[in-house]
């Protein structure tokens, strides 16, 4: 009884921690009136201003998030985004204002950020590797020969991130160690709607799960809805995620349900499913340093990466993303290709799987070495297994 008794004090003691957390209920924004009030606040001292002039990276390690712009969105999130730093740029997202919040939050489709211990414990080895790294590295340029690495994909309106994330980086891989005598853009809907240990299709999944589903099954081709080439190209067509650009229609407000798994290629393609596939020799975590995952990159190529999404995230228009309002809505999976410095400011060069019309032609870049929404806790990578392909073939479906 005495220790019941100890016990219950203590939660009674430790509960009211729990009510001031930083992630507010997704429902919990601010009314009209609390806009107001806190657009007029000039207290400073709450949330210091980050100039591009006088950023210090151990500075920014020291601030955190004013509760009250957790809690803004819309118009009065882009204003107080732009008005408080000027590394990046907020423009009012006129597509995900449209979603309702289940959709639009259903859109990041990665339940656990950070890798598990579990993941750990089979970590790259390249982090071993004495590599001199440069001060700016960008796989586009570093492998000019690698056509996969500057395409932007298009998830469409399905929480299917964990898979572009996966395929995307995997392409690349494969092109790389072939020295460019493979070019192929593997199927996101093969491995969505094939790999039941992934988790929930379109309703999320694991990246490195995918990563495993590679070595163990092999994904075939297939490229986004609009080309349709390969074995099995994307079933969902490309739509409008940014409110200034207007190439593609509007994405539908609800998420579409997980395709069927279907084991066979598209009419007219010349071959069959299980010969068209593609398979990794390993899959596994990359330390969750700022020097691991750099040497990773710069040896095997391009990783997936996964991280927290902020409302204002969505908003994102150009710059070094760093957090700065609006509530914590899900986990995202996107593709890290690299990193630089601007103006002394470190960051990593990321794709994202929302189409040329988001961000900057559909990358984006985010503030490196503060592991900036989780985004160095969660990469994972793998080694494509080419030691058994043809390299002459010519097959003209390897787009």
């Amino acid at each position: 009884m005495r220790q019941y008794l100890l016990c219950l004090l203590l939660a009674l003691t430790i509960a009211p921690a729990f009510t001031r957390t930083r992630h507010f209920a997704k429902d919990s924004y601010l009314s009209s009136d609390e806009v107001q009030s806190f657009e007029t606040d000039d207290d400073d001292d709450v949330t210091p201003t980050l100039s591009r002039d006088t950023f210090v990276l151990d500075d920014y390690r020291k601030l955190t998030t004013d509760p009250a712009a957790e809690r803004l969105r819309g118009q009065a999130l882009v204003d107080y985004v732009n008005a408080r730093q000027d590394l990046w740029t907020a423009r009012l997202s006129d597509k995900f204002e449209s979603y309702s919040e289940g959709a639009k939050w259903g859109l990041m489709g990665v339940n656990n950020v950070a890798n598990s211990i579990k993941a750990r414990k089979h970590e790259s080895a390249t982090r071993f590797l004495d590599i001199n790294l440069p001060k700016n590295f960008d796989s586009r340029t570093n492998w000019p020969q690698c056509d996969s690495i500057k395409q932007i994909r298009d998830q469409s309106s399905c929480g299917s991130c964990w898979a572009f994330g996966a395929v995307e980086a995997m392409s690349d891989r494969i092109c790389i160690a072939s020295e460019g005598k493979i070019q192929a853009t593997l199927s996101a809907d093969d491995l969505l709607s094939c790999c039941r240990a992934c988790g929930f299709g379109c309703d999320g999944g694991e990246p490195l799960a995918a990563w495993r589903y590679w070595v163990k099954d092999g994904i075939v081709t297939g490229s986004n809805y609009t080309l349709k080439q390969g074995c099995k190209p994307y079933p969902f067509p490309n739509c409008e995620h940014h409110s200034n650009k207007t190439h593609f229609p509007a994405c539908k407000h609800d998420l579409y349900p997980t395709p069927k798994c279907e084991k066979t290629c598209q009419d007219g393609y010349t071959k069959e499913y299980k010969s068209d596939k593609f398979y990794g020799k390993t899959a596994y975590s990359v330390h969750p340093s700022v020097e691991a995952i750099q040497k990773e990159v710069y040896t095997h190529g391009p990783v997936e990466v996964a991280f927290e999404v902020y409302e204002d995230f969505l908003n994102y228009d150009g710059g070094i993303y760093v957090h700065q309002g609006g509530k914590l809505g899900g986990g995202h999976a996107v593709k890290l290709i690299g990193w630089g410095e601007d103006a002394g400011i470190p960051y990593w060069i990321v794709a994202n799987s929302w189409n040329t019309d988001w961000g900057e032609d559909g990358f984006f870049r985010i503030l490196r070495g503060v592991d900036e929404c989780g985004i160095e806790s969660g990469v994972v990578g793998g080694v494509p297994k080419i030691d058994s392909y043809n390299f002459d073939n010519d097959d003209d479906d390897l787009f």
